[in-house]
């Protein structure tokens, strides 16, 4: 509807207001007896015109050039809105539209021939994915998807943080849980890992190698723990349905130089310094708040370092966006990173960061802190098991990501119209049984996309048919914006109107062309749904 309007009201625009250059914005008004869509034009214009919202509105309106069978009428409201409502004739046509296009539906070609790299998950080898993880999970794994749909090639990629501090702490608690295993009294450090996971992996070496690695380096063992938490990450991902195509090693800035190379081109530009045995990164002078260290007096590097160089090495592979989905919890060190790639002369502004905050479990009004099963963390594979993994995925992208999300367990196995993702799918199979009975009664599917659709005049029958319409819009809409979220609460508007519409609107058994229209119209909504969960990952079943 806004693709229609936008070049009729900017020819109108252009002259009575010849120095607007701005696209015009269109709203969908809350209250439907105000129209489809909406805009407050005149009142933007008024100031600068020096004429009467009102008035201005009412100049706009007489001049617009719109064809009745798809305009049915505009009007001026408030101060200066002006609601335009479409006819039942666009509607109709819309359904054929969506009939026609199966399931290429909702896909657009705006960004077709460019290419994003999407970073996410990227959770450090030293233990298996925690609950907490799930929202990050779920949510790239969304907005990956989002992307394919508008046209991008998406290249998903996990950061593997394989070096430092903790991949040696690590090591010493696989040493150790190795040697206790074997009957030694030794003690597992204060900072080292606790978890059983850790004591698995120290049984599963005893009995593959004995006691044979008593003697051997810690590299090994940090090997072998390396090796064996992330096969767990990658199995708990795979019960998810998601898949990275590049598995990016840290240690690989190391051992190519790649690190050394960026301090020296840092100092080359005077863009860091020595000071107290620390190299220092002159924020301060990139419009940050003060300088900081990216080379300890140690030696050994801080987050930023590597943050910078990995970042360096996506921009120079030629991605036209790069996008890394983080937790709060590193929100004051992006702004660091974006403004040292900007100072070594790369554009910052390919990069977009998505932050999402933390999520609480919920069993009722009790807060779920630990697992039942170990009393140590709550793992994403508990949670799945708990709810599966269609309940998990639907549930941790039902909140914008700028918000803390609760995470209600006990709803997620829910099987009632209460829980949002079992009202979807239960839309979705109640559909594909009625189309079903309607095979049983020899009615041809197939022929429902030419069916005559003019007959479809009843209000629920026009009001599913507007919100399947806006498919394609909210699609790209959220992409731009990450924001999968709007996919599910539209899920559930389309699940909802359906419901309406198939209590007030029987099907098989009425007269034709009014059976096969009212067919022709569940079976759109059902591709919908079907498309929208696909987004999600989630499955859109047949039978319930």
């Amino acid at each position: 509807m806004e693709e229609y309007l936008q070049p009729i009201f900017s020819e109108v625009v252009g002259t009575v207001a010849p120095e607007f250059s701005g696209a015009i914005q269109f709203e969908t008004p809350q209250n439907p007896d105000h129209g489809d869509l909406s805009t407050n034009i005149a009142m933007l214009l008024a100031k600068e015109l020096k004429k009467a919202p009102r008035i201005l509105a009412n100049e706009i309106v007489e001049k617009l050039r719109k064809d009745s069978e798809v305009i049915e009428g505009v009007e001026i409201a408030g101060p200066g809105f002006i609601n335009i409502r479409f006819s039942r004739k666009y509607f109709q046509d819309a359904l054929g539209a969506i009939l026609s296009l199966g399931n290429a539906y909702g896909h657009s070609r705006k960004y077709e021939g460019m290419m994003t790299n999407l970073e996410w998950v990227s959770a450090n080898p030293t233990g298996n994915l925690h609950a907490g993880h799930g929202r990050q999970v779920c949510l790239g794994a969304a907005i990956a998807n989002l992307l394919e749909w508008t046209g991008y090639k998406v290249i998903r990629e996990y950061y593997f943080n394989n070096a430092g501090n903790q991949m040696r702490n690590l090591a010493r608690s696989t040493q150790v849980r190795y040697l206790q295993e074997l009957g030694q009294e030794i003690s597992l450090p204060e900072e080292g890992y606790h978890g059983a996971e850790i004591i698995g992996i120290a049984k599963e070496l005893v009995l593959k190698f004995g006691d044979s690695l008593q003697n051997a380096e810690q590299s090994d063992f940090q090997k072998f723990a390396e090796e064996a938490n992330f096969l767990r990450i990658k199995n708990t991902l795979t019960r998810l349905g998601i898949h990275h195509d590049i598995y990016f090693n840290e240690n690989t800035l190391y051992e190519s130089g790649a690190i050394e190379k960026i301090i020296a081109e840092l100092k080359e530009k005077d863009l860091a310094y020595e000071k107290d045995g620390a190299v220092w990164l002159k924020l301060s002078e990139m419009g940050q708040e003060q300088d900081r260290v990216i080379v300890k007096s140690t030696g050994e590097p801080t987050y930023r370092l590597p943050d910078i160089c990995y970042h360096k090495d996506k921009l120079s592979r030629g991605y036209d966006l790069v996008i890394d989905i983080f937790g709060a919890d590193h929100i004051a060190t992006i702004p660091d990173v974006l403004a040292a790639l900007k100072a070594l002369g790369f554009d910052s502004g390919k990069v977009k960061v998505v932050i999402h905050q933390m999520v609480t479990f919920l069993s009722g009004t009790e807060v779920i802190k630990f697992s039942k099963r170990s009393g140590s963390n709550y793992l994403l594979d508990e949670l799945i098991d708990d709810v599966g993994a269609d309940a998990t995925k639907f549930f941790f992208n039902m909140r914008a990501v700028g918000s803390h999300l609760e995470f209600d367990v006990e709803l997620a196995k829910e099987q009632s119209e209460k829980n949002p993702v079992y009202y979807v799918q239960y839309a979705h199979a109640r559909i594909a049984s009625i189309l079903r009975f309607a095979q049983q009664q020899e009615i041809n599917i197939q022929m429902l996309t030419k069916a005559d659709l003019t007959v479809l005049v009843h209000p629920e029958e026009i009001s599913l048919i507007k919100i399947l319409h806006r498919f394609p819009s909210l699609i790209l809409q959220t992409a731009e914006a990450f924001a999968p979220h709007h996919i599910c609460e539209y899920l559930r508007q389309v699940a909802a109107q359906f419901h309406k519409f198939y209590h007030d609107c029987r099907m098989v058994g009425q007269p034709e062309p009014v059976q096969s229209a009212r067919l022709a119209l569940a079976l759109a909504t059902k591709q919908v749904l079907a498309s929208g969960c696909s987004i999600l990952g989630v499955t859109a079943p047949e039978s319930m």
